[in-house]
């Protein structure tokens, strides 16, 4: 993944001042890994709390996080496959008026939103049900328009798809058709290949079928559409001399391929289908843009709900790596792939050798306490994937 659309979140214990910390910092970065952008991170002047609440906290931090990064992808592959299927591309994706990487980079805590007094499980808890409501209102959303879609689908198919399954009334004029008080109409969908048969042998399927009575209306890449006309009191017999006939006789097409199906001309019921076919139309396009317009506003209000959310994050996991009272630096890294493992030397080097040397482990660690990730570092770290 590019940098960019990858960042880490990371904090180092504070020796003397952050201000020195952050200068030497940037020197090591630019100076080892100038490709590697490098911000300082708002985690704001957040309430502590108890060592216990602390580590209670820090228990629900990682299954949060991962629920919260969660819902943020899922609107936005949303706003990608409406994009996709309208065709019309919005550009980046912005968070309260500002491109992504912008609002993260330069990210500022909310204080009348979440008022930095209030504790950090009140805090985290107000997040997760937002962004839990959120999720339910895409869930419903979607799938009000996916059901408008499936519909619309249906329609196409019956109208574009092959002659087996298609709506017939766009394909059948009046005076293709006979209804009279003794006569009526039936369509038969044939095989392209089997039209010889047909035409040989459904004057004799039954008594009463009127001759050379059977006429091509239309013909698609499978099948062949054809008439035929017979006195009404013999179109059940019809039906089913067609079916006997071809298992005793071997049309194995008029058993199985075959479809005799009835047909009665209606302008009002085309009309009717014509209306509702515009209509869902209509719905359609209406839900997509109404549905666009929600995911971009909502992905801006769970991607913020995010980035305060880490923010607790990585304040909660620096009490409980450096202990009390609160003196860490907190910054964002995007390092391209291939420096990642000097940028990983330089954030070691800025907690000092010793601590360092507790921490080097080529096993995967666990540390009572730290919702860390599976790699434990000397320094609080983590990432966030945008995309």
């Amino acid at each position: 993944m590019a940098a960019g659309n990858r960042y880490w979140v990371v904090s180092l214990p504070v020796q003397t001042s952050a201000a020195s910390l952050w200068s030497r910092l940037q020197d090591a970065v630019s100076k080892h890994s100038f490709d590697t952008p490098l911000y300082r991170f708002n985690t704001a002047d957040l309430r502590v709390g108890t060592l216990d609440s602390l580590l209670s906290l820090s228990d629900d931090l990682v299954k949060s996080n991962s629920f919260i990064e969660g819902v943020s992808h899922k609107i936005r592959r949303q706003i990608e496959e409406l994009e996709r299927v309208s065709g019309v591309y919005g550009g980046a994706l912005t968070v309260e008026g500002v491109p992504v990487d912008s609002f993260l980079t330069r990210f500022v805590w909310d204080e009348a939103r979440y008022p930095t007094m209030s504790p950090l499980k009140e805090i985290v808890d107000s997040i997760h049900s937002q962004v839990v409501k959120i999720e339910d209102d895409l869930k419903v959303r979607v799938g009000e328009y996916n059901n408008v879609r499936s519909q619309l689908n249906t329609i196409n198919r019956k109208q574009s798809g092959s002659l087996a399954v298609r709506d017939l009334s766009g394909l059948v004029k009046p005076e293709d058709t006979i209804t009279s008080e003794h006569l009526v109409t039936l369509l038969a969908v044939v095989p392209k290949y089997f039209q010889k048969d047909w035409l040989s042998s459904y004057e004799t399927l039954t008594t009463y079928v009127v001759p050379r009575s059977s006429k091509k209306l239309h013909e698609d890449n499978e099948y062949a559409l054809y008439t035929v006309t017979l006195f009404g009191r013999v179109a059940d017999n019809f039906k089913t001399s067609a079916r006997e006939r071809g298992f005793q006789v071997a049309f194995f097409f008029m058993s199985t391929f075959l479809q005799i199906r009835d047909f009665e001309y209606s302008p009002e019921a085309q009309q009717s289908r014509q209306q509702e076919l515009e209509k869902l139309v209509q719905d359609q396009e209406n839900m997509k843009s109404s549905l666009l317009q929600w995911c971009c506003s909502s992905y801006g209000e769970v991607f913020s709900s995010w980035m305060h959310f880490c923010a607790v994050r990585v304040f909660a996991e620096s009490i409980l790596r450096y202990g009390l009272p609160p003196s860490f630096l907190s910054v964002v890294l995007a390092p391209p792939v291939k420096s990642e493992k000097k940028v990983r030397s330089i954030l070691e080097q800025m907690c000092g050798n010793t601590n360092s040397i507790f921490w080097k482990s080529t096993d995967e660690v666990n540390v009572p306490g730290i919702g860390g990730e599976a790699e434990a570092y000397p320094y609080v770290s983590f990432t966030i994937n945008i995309i």
